[in-house]
């Protein structure tokens, strides 16, 4: 025969299990009823019990009886059957879970109270019995079984094999599996089930669990507030490890869940069992022992959680910051592993349970023999036997037991009564069940006295519909249930800390309440001790966090918070840390540097102040004081030969129109205007037609003085002065009729650019009218090319004062400049498109100016004896000879 351990078994299995041995009773129970009825012809049925009865570990009578269950052993023997023979009663083996001992003896301390209160059940006594389902499925359905049946191995009743439940209630199971299991056999029955310390989720289903209660919040609960602390310390990148069952399983799932909704990310999630062979539980450690990330997660129950601690132990793994579920976080037992310090989950309240620490250590070793398992305990505990006779098997006799074993200086979790966390979930379970027993059999009289009948007939539904409206106080903590069976989530949050003794403790450092706005369920109330004694919180990150400036950039094939910081794009801003996406700026804003802040943009215009403006600013001032200066040298020698053979009008009032030109490039430079805009491109059109009507007439006049020199001619009657001023007043009327259109039908108008520069704005004059524009320049390139056509002509004419020569030249350098001037005017960018124009117009008038009037000023100031009529008759003789 060969024992091994139990393995656990899935839910819908068990189930199937159990349906079998239920129909197997069944049909055991009918062909047992059928035989007697047969050969003894009564009506009564004799029913016989199937299989070996287990007995209770801890038992009395009363007359209303409380089932527990509990895990107080972790296996389960399970044996290779040869179906030749019965099958050998279910054994459990392994080492003894010590708190749950003590869960079990505080049922029986509760019981005990209840009884010998004056408030709760006067007169009335309640009985229980405990049992050990070995934490396993099968053992945890054959109690379950018996607490519905009884332990009579035959009884009597009328026509069939039915009776009502031998308990009124349950409390337990500690585990989650084994509790759906016990749920499926004693839940078609209307046995209400409260249990302590089964917290998997799914058994807040209703419609598959009626019966069932708990006085210990669900993992829906725990899986939140454990996604709340890992986000709030700024972990992002974790394990995740797991029980193989219902509690393991839904936990983390729920965990899970909630870890996503967070922006958590998980780097693994391995499961497994304290049954699974070891190299199982090695694969899982050698897991965490590679990862990356630096904290663990683990929902494990405390049997399976110090299988991987001793593993982790025997191979230490680079530190890692454990987080814990209730179940193995506030195991005393767990404490042992010291590696591990610095651990932190949420675990029930503590609490005081006046008189339990009494109650647990009275003692003796004559009360201890009359109990296999309280016997079992204290050798385990003190190392020695009860009894004489026994040995280890090697020969040597074991130490017998003295009597001088002192379990008041027993350091163990069943005398440790200062973390009762999970105690008291029992505690409060029975008084839960008491007060529904309660609320049926008894009532208040008149004089305030209560009466309570112990004779009456309690049925397991009835408990079970006064169960669900209990709502009581008991030693300042509340009882109730909600609609699916579960009580208000409090928690503390519990971290393993040294003290200075050396001891390792579990030390409240924050509380959690699920029954608070979402912003204020967290509480941190004391300095946390991490891994490796540290007071700095541990990182774990995939990728380090993005600093404002840039973005996330999810890493290919990999979770999401693995990524890469890219810089934000050219006009964006990411102003938090770790943002998924940048921002773009508003339209009139740009990053700054750091591009984690949006400024306004510079704005750029052609200012007096500036370097080029004061260069244009100078020329244009220049060029207008030159024109003012050889006008006055003009006037000074009006009489000379020079100034009278050069039509003197038309000179004045060509020097007047390029002091003009020169002046209304000044109306270019500052920040542009309504006002601003509209002159500057009239004055300047107005100005230059102007100028180049002048000239015009000037190469008319040459050209007509020529004619008139021929014989029989008399054409200067017809381009005398008046036609002279007519025709220099009608070809700027003309470009005044095409401005004033232009600005009666679309004026410029001052704009922000915003798309030349992305990062600054340019002011600008907006032309309003393309074609207004461009008909100003274009009537001024007409004028400007018919002059050139008329003093390219009169090039040639033997004058020698002849300008034709210099105004063809002039015309040349005037039209070079504008046609060069397109180009570089569309192309130029932002306030150089108007420094392009400023130095056209000053660069074409200052063509002009020197052509046109340098010569002349240099003979009347530096060669007087060339400026005398008959110099100049001189030199037309001589043009005519040849």
């Amino acid at each position: 025969m060969r024992l091994s351990p139990a393995p656990a078994l899935d839910p819908s299995l068990a189930g199937s299990l159990i349906l079998l041995h239920l129909a197997v009773v069944a049909g055991g129970f009918a062909l047992l009823a059928s035989a007697s009825s047969s050969a003894s012809g009564l009506e009564s049925v004799r029913c016989r019990l199937q299989g070996t009865p287990r007995p209770p570990a801890f038992s009395q009578d009363g007359d209303f009886v409380i089932g527990g269950v509990f895990s107080i052993h972790y296996y389960l023997n399970t044996l290779d059957h040869s179906y030749t023979s019965l099958p050998e009663p279910l054994q459990c083996k392994g080492r003894m879970d010590s708190r749950e001992l003590r869960f079990s003896r505080a049922m029986v301390f509760a019981v005990e109270e209840i009884n010998n209160s004056s408030d709760l059940l006067p007169g009335v006594t309640l009985g229980y019995q405990v049992y050990d389902s070995c934490s396993s499925v099968p053992m945890a359905v054959k109690v379950a079984v018996q607490l519905a049946n009884g332990l009579d191995p035959i009884f009597d009743t009328g026509k069939q094999c039915s009776g009502s439940a031998t308990v009124t209630a349950i409390v337990g199971e500690s585990a989650s599996t084994p509790t759906i299991s016990m749920l499926r056999i004693i839940g078609p029955f209307g046995i209400p089930q409260v249990s302590h310390f089964s917290t998997c989720a799914c058994l807040s289903d209703k419609k598959q669990y009626p019966t069932f209660f708990r006085t210990i919040p669900s993992d829906q609960f725990q899986a939140a507030a454990l996604a709340h602390l890992i986000r709030h310390f700024g972990w992002t990148w974790i394990g995740a490890v797991r029980s193989d069952s219902d509690y393991g399983n839904n936990g983390m799932a729920a965990f899970l869940q909630a870890a996503q909704e967070e922006g958590i990310c998980v780097e693994y999630s391995e499961a497994f069992s304290r049954t699974n062979p070891l190299s199982r539980v090695q694969r899982v450690a050698d897991v965490i022992r590679s990862s990356t990330a630096r904290v663990v997660v683990a929902f494990v129950s405390s049997g399976d959680m110090r299988n991987l601690l001793e593993e982790m132990e025997r191979l230490p793994s680079p530190p890692r910051q454990w987080i814990g579920s209730e179940t193995w976080v506030t195991d005393p037992d767990m404490l042992r592993f010291r590696l591990f310090a610095g651990a932190i989950g949420f675990g029930i309240q503590r609490s005081v349970i006046p008189g339990l620490r009494d109650f647990l250590l009275d003692l003796s070793p004559q009360k201890v023999s009359n109990s296999p398992l309280l016997t079992e305990f204290w050798e385990g505990a003190f190392g020695c036997r009860l009894r004489t006779g026994t040995s280890t098997g090697v020969g040597v006799e074991e130490k017998v037991c003295d009597g001088s074993e002192d379990i008041q200086q027993l350091q163990a979790p069943y005398t440790d009564t200062s973390q009762l966390r999970v105690t008291n979930m029992v505690y409060k379970a029975v008084y839960a069940i008491a007060h529904a027993i309660h609320s049926i059999v008894c009532e208040e009289r008149e004089n305030s006295t209560m009466n309570c009948d112990k004779n009456l007939n309690v049925k397991p539904t009835q408990v079970l519909e006064r169960l669900r409206r209990v709502n009581f106080s008991r030693n300042g903590y509340q009882v109730s249930f909600d609609s699916n069976g579960d009580p208000v989530a409090t928690y503390e949050l519990v971290n393993w800390q040294i003290r200075e003794s050396g001891k390792m403790e579990f030390v409240t450092v924050g509380r959690y309440d699920a029954s608070l706005p979402p912003d204020q369920r967290f509480d941190m109330e004391r300095e946390i001790t991490w891994v490796k004694n540290s007071t700095q919180v541990p990182v774990s990150v995939c990728s380090e966090s993005c600093p404002p400036g840039t973005r996330k950039a999810v890493q290919k094939g990999k979770p999401l918070c693995c990524y890469d910081c890219i810089q934000c794009a050219e006009g964006e801003i990411s102003n938090n840390t770790d943002s998924s996406d940048c921002l773009i700026c508003p339209e009139e804003y740009w990053p700054n540097a750091e591009r984690d802040r949006c400024i306004l943009k510079p704005v750029e215009f052609l200012s007096f102040h500036e370097v080029l403006g004061i260069i244009l600013t100078a020329c244009s001032v220049g060029g207008a004081l030159l024109a003012i200066a050889t006008a006055t040298v003009f006037y000074r020698h009006r009489t000379s030969a020079i100034v009278r053979a050069n039509n003197s009008e038309l000179s004045y009032l060509l020097l007047f129109s390029l002091t003009l030109c020169f002046l209304c490039s000044l109306t270019f430079i500052g920040q542009p205007s309504e006002w601003s805009c509209m002159l500057r491109h009239t004055a300047f059109g107005i100005t230059f037609v102007l100028c180049i009507s002048c000239v015009l007439g000037k190469t008319i006049v040459v050209l007509m003085a020529f004619r008139a020199t021929l014989p029989a001619s008399n054409v200067m009657k017809w381009f005398g002065p008046p036609q002279q001023r007519l025709t220099v007043v009608s070809f700027t009327f003309v470009q005044a009729l095409i401005c004033t259109l232009w600005l009666v039908l679309s004026p410029p108008f001052p704009i922000k650019n915003l798309t030349t520069y992305k990062e600054k704005i340019i002011l600008e004059c907006d032309v309003g009218s393309a074609i207004g524009f461009w008909a100003v320049l274009g009537y001024i390139g007409l004028l400007s090319l018919l002059c050139f056509v008329l003093a390219f002509l009169a090039r040639k004419l033997p004058d020698n004062f002849n300008e034709a020569k210099f105004i063809t030249f002039s015309m040349l350098i005037f039209c070079a400049v504008w046609i060069t001037f397109i180009p570089a005017y569309v192309s130029s960018p932002g306030k150089l498109t108007v420094a392009v124009e400023i130095f056209a117009i000053i660069t074409s008038s200052f063509g002009l100016f020197f052509l046109l009037f340098v010569p002349k000023c240099f003979i009347i100031l530096f060669r007087p004896e060339k400026n005398t009529k008959k110099h100049i008759m001189e030199k037309t003789s001589n043009d005519k000879r040849y």
